[in-house]
């Protein structure tokens, strides 16, 4: 004969054995004692959490023979009965198997025949948001009045799948998932009964893997109980699974160290090593979550560990931008969602994507706020002398601007820079000043860049590469973030511009069509003429051999050539603020 589930057996046979329910049994016990019972109950919420239970208690209590407070006894016969399964007055239905029209008429038509044994005929509808349309209007004439001897209970999991018309003739109840304490407590209390030792861990882990479903918990007990009487921990992790608490902080700590490879490395060891990627994914997202509650302050009262894992935690903690913590949150998340529906070749490479996409977006610079200058360039290279002044110059305007005094052209900034200088206290007129050959150009704000004359220099790109990115960034931010991860121009042929990327996996991130217009449309912006861009992986980037050699990103600045050197733009700039001024003698 087959052994009983445990669930089965230790199934509570009174109100007072129900875990984590306390307002719902509460309620019910009330209304037994006022004799105030409803015609149609409402049962909802998650799985496992005891609505099923709680049905056949409402059967037991409304049908038992004993005294009112003492109800159900267990003892009489209508109890025994309902315990057996054997009342004919208690009719559970499986909504999903039986949700057409014609099982509801089945029911319209027996309903209005009076109990067999009981007081009451007990109609329980489980998994109810199975039904039909057509099965739900069957049945709302009958629950709206049914005849004084019929209770209907109806039990789901899905309650907004239900009809309003249907829950608003309902009592609704919600089950609320069973707390971890009272699942460790109720577990606890099983393995006594059976005579089983299971270490204190392993039903801690036994219960937070069961996400507040009691009997989901009570399941894996008895599954456990095949390994003998002794349940340890690393039998629990082995079923479930799962791998150490150590892998999922070992990741979390590359995550918070920018080590893309020795994550890559670790969620491959983990998984090939037998865990499962769902349950690995959800471990990362539980301790991520604890970082959080960490860093905002809640502490680790929220959380069940060790002594040791909670300082490691707090370390952690610490390190990890507000930022990079809830995008790595959503992502893991969204990763082990992907994982349930599909990806069974390459199990791990939800949780791999995640890991990078969470790097890649945490390297996403917040755009430059009016008169901040960027410090050093993201592709690693020191700012040249051009560069500086360029950005010095950037502020000064932005100054003068706040103070309403005119403001001179980027052109007359660079070129006052770069001028020999005078002597002290000597006037100049702005006439005077078409000096030495212009460095990098300075677009003053709210203007679009200069046509560039002739071809693109591989100088000029990489000049200008600060610029390509923040226009690259009003356009996709994500985009930004990947030429940000180690891309960099390297060479410039005509009108196409050759980009190399460090790492395989930025290909699909650079690679979209879509992604790779805007860099073309942020490229064009930039350098004032029509270009296109070539992505090359660095390792198998060839330089093309060309007539003449490309000018180098770090060759001295251009020789000073004699004459004026500006553009029609920058003369227009320069005869506006001569305007705006009045034409008077600028002071050195």
């Amino acid at each position: 004969m087959a052994a009983q589930a445990l669930y089965l057996k230790y199934r509570p046979q009174t109100f007072d054995q129900v875990v984590g329910q306390e307002p719902i049994t509460r309620t019910l016990r009330n209304a037994l004692r006022q004799e105030r019972i409803r015609h149609a109950y409402l049962f909802s919420g998650p799985r496992g959490t005891g609505k099923t239970t709680m049905a056949r208690l409402l059967a037991k209590a409304v049908n038992c023979l004993a005294p009112i407070d003492e109800r159900p006894c267990n003892a009489c016969a209508l109890c025994r009965a309902i315990n057996e399964g054997r009342l004919l007055d208690l009719i559970e239905i499986d909504a999903a198997s039986n949700r057409g029209i014609d099982e509801i008429r089945d029911i319209r038509e027996k309903v209005g025949f009076r109990p067999n044994e009981g007081r009451r005929k007990i109609y329980v509808l489980d998994e109810a948001h199975m039904l039909t349309d057509q099965a739900f209007n069957a049945l709302l004439k009958t629950l709206e009045e049914p005849p004084p001897h019929v209770i209907f209970i109806l039990v789901t999991t899905d309650p907004h799948k239900i009809p309003a018309t249907i829950t608003s003739r309902c009592q609704r109840f919600d089950f609320r998932r069973i707390p971890l304490q009272a699942i460790i407590e109720r577990l606890a209390y099983l393995a006594d009964q059976e005579g089983l030792t299971v270490e204190p861990q392993a039903l801690e882990l036994i219960a937070h893997h069961s996400t507040g479903a009691l009997r989901d918990a009570i399941s894996l007990l008895d599954q456990l109980t095949s390994y003998g009487d002794e349940i340890t921990l690393a039998q629990v992790q082995m079923v479930l699974g799962t791998v150490a608490s150590e892998a999922a902080g070992k990741l979390v700590a590359c995550l918070v160290e920018g080590d893309v490879a020795g994550g890559l490395d670790l969620i491959n060891r983990a998984v090939g090593d037998g865990a499962d990627p769902r349950q690995f994914g959800r471990e990362v997202v539980e301790y991520l979550r604890g970082l959080l509650l960490i860093r905002e302050g809640a502490g680790t009262r929220l959380l069940h560990t060790t002594a040791d894992q909670a300082e490691e935690m707090e370390s952690l903690a610490k390190q990890i931008p507000l930022e990079r913590l809830t995008g790595a949150i959503r992502l893991f998340n969204a990763g082990t969602v992907d994982l349930r529906r599909g990806f069974q070749s390459i199990p791990q490479l939800p949780l791999e994507m995640a890991l990078v996409e969470a790097l890649l977006n945490s390297e996403v610079q917040p755009p430059l706020g009016p008169g901040e200058v960027k410090a050093q360039p993201a592709h690693g290279a020191q700012p040249t002398q051009g560069a500086q002044a360029t950005q010095g110059a950037q502020a000064t305007q932005g100054a003068r601007a706040e103070q309403g005094e005119p403001t001179k052209p980027a052109a007359l900034e660079k070129q006052e820079g770069q001028a020999e200088p005078a002597t002290a206290g000597a006037p100049r007129r702005v006439a005077e000043q078409r000096g030495p050959a212009p460095g990098p150009r300075s677009t003053p704000a709210g203007t679009e860049p200069a046509a560039t004359s002739g071809a693109i220099s591989l100088a000029q790109v990489n000049r200008s590469w600060e610029q390509i990115l923040q226009a690259v960034r009003r356009r996709n931010p994500i985009a930004e973030g990947a030429l940000r991860s180690g891309c960099e121009a390297v060479e410039v042929r005509g009108e196409e511009i050759v980009v190399t990327f460090p790492y395989p996996f930025l290909r699909d991130k650079l690679g979209d069509p879509q992604r790779r217009m805007e860099i073309q449309e942020a490229l064009s912006e930039v350098m004032g003429g029509r270009c296109r861009i070539k992505l090359v992986l660095a390792s198998e980037y060839t330089p093309q051999k060309t007539a003449g050699p490309q000018p180098a990103a770090s060759s001295p600045p251009e020789p000073e050539r004699d004459g004026p050197e500006m553009d029609d733009q920058e003369m227009a700039e320069l005869q506006r603020w001569v305007d705006q001024v009045g034409g008077q003698v600028v002071e050195e």
